[in-house]
């Protein structure tokens, strides 16, 4: 099966807000109808723990922490999501982003 469209879950401090959301744009993400720049966004918090070898955005080693983040949902035309992607990592403050992509089987309420 051929899915048109993904949609992409990215993690991100509220301070890289900006960043992300106009490498979406330049990369032509988030196209709902007859708009662009499409995306929603909501206040999470994440937790992690970093480890011998790691280089964590924040936080000490073997110590859990947790911070406010905010996950951003936006849609992604399949055929152009490795573009995507490359510059969500070069907008991205993580050492390995977080950013899941999940296929879509449909969009919207269209009868099809």
């Amino acid at each position: 099966m051929n899915f048109e469209y993904c949609k992409l879950e990215i993690f991100v401090p509220e301070s890289h807000f900006e960043a992300i959301r106009e490498a979406l744009r330049q990369a032509d993400a988030g196209h709902v109808g007859n708009y662009d720049s499409c995306l929603s966004y909501s206040e999470v918090t994440g937790c992690w723990r970093p480890l011998a070898g790691s280089h964590p955005y924040q936080g000490d080693l073997n110590q859990l922490s947790s911070e406010p983040e905010l996950k951003i949902e936006v849609l992604c035309k399949t055929n152009r999501l490795e573009e995507t992607l490359q510059a969500l990592r070069a907008a991205h403050p993580y050492e390995v982003p977080v950013i899941y992509v999940i296929p879509l089987y449909k969009t919207g309420l269209q009868n099809s």
